[in-house]
């Protein structure tokens, strides 16, 4: 069953049990992480791990391992599984405790654990196009923390999946904010536009490597608010996320987006997202 890191430590999958006084089992008390692995390196490593540390602060849960040692431990159990391609699933919980909404006192010690999964680059899917369905945005009102409280998303995505399609694309009273699982981007006259990153969304890694690039590349970029039609009625739209990197969305509700295909500009910035993964995880080749 492979290796896991539970509180620090290399240890058999088998013998890591959930205790049912955990509170991210009972309240969704926790935050997460997932870390892209290309060719065993782990692609933006970093930038996770600094925003699971941030997503700690913001709700009062203090990690008990230095930066440095969590990357360390992460590197060792991709080797120990001997992950090419796939992701490590990274989670903290604030603890084992008897059940009571507030904050267990005296505090207890987190919990931590993660493990691999191998898990293929959607290639196909990227080529040719994803579909997508618009759904309100039901969620809470701080998105800006990777917790465990996925239930909103959850149902967005399910909507989208009963709908035949990749993602569901939120919107909160005809302003889009984002994916289920993603961010979102559109392309209107050779200007990129996201949604601001404000507590309505999740600041993307991959979001925030594609910004990135566009400041490299002198990409107009504005990030700022926009509504459903504008989306409707972008040259190109696309979400971006850990597993899907820079995924096109063809369609919305049926209707086409564009030409219906992916676009060029889209494309485009797929091949310098592609360069950026090239040069941190070394000797990775794209077919």
């Amino acid at each position: 069953m492979g290796k896991v890191i539970y509180n620090g430590e290399l240890v058999e999958r088998e013998n890591v049990k959930v205790d049912i006084e955990d509170r991210g089992y009972q309240f969704g008390d926790g935050i997460y992480e997932v870390i892209r692995v290309y060719n065993g390196g782990l692609f933006t490593k970093n930038e996770h791990i600094q925003r699971l540390y941030e997503s700690a602060e913001k709700i009062g849960l203090k990690i008990p391992f230095e930066k440095e040692f969590l990357c360390k431990k992460l590197e060792e159990l991709v080797e120990e599984n001997q992950l090419q391609t796939g992701i490590i699933y990274l989670q903290i919980t604030r603890g084992v405790s008897p059940r009571q909404h507030g904050f267990p006192t005296p505090a207890v010690e987190p919990v931590l654990v993660a493990y691999t999964k191998s898990m293929e680059r959607p290639e196909a899917l990227m080529k040719e196009g994803a579909k997508g369905l618009l759904v309100e945005d039901i969620r809470w009102l701080r998105c800006d923390i990777k917790s465990l409280n996925l239930l909103g998303n959850i149902m967005a995505k399910q909507k989208a999946a009963e709908s035949g399609c990749f993602e569901a694309i939120q919107h909160r009273e005809g302003i889009v904010t984002e994916g289920s699982s993603s961010n979102v981007f559109m392309i209107k006259n050779g200007i990129l536009i996201t949604h601001p990153a404000v507590n309505l969304i999740l600041n993307g890694i991959t979001r925030q490597v594609i910004l990135k690039i566009c400041k490299s590349k002198q990409i107009p970029v504005k990030e700022e608010a926009f509504t459903v039609d504008d989306l409707v009625n972008a040259d190109e739209v696309f979400i971006s996320s850990t597993t899907s990197e820079i995924m096109p969305i063809v369609q919305l509700d049926g209707n086409k987006i564009g030409h219906g295909i992916p676009g060029e500009w889209t494309k485009q910035l797929q091949q310098y997202f592609m360069e950026e993964i090239q040069k941190e995880c070394k000797n990775i080749v794209f077919r």
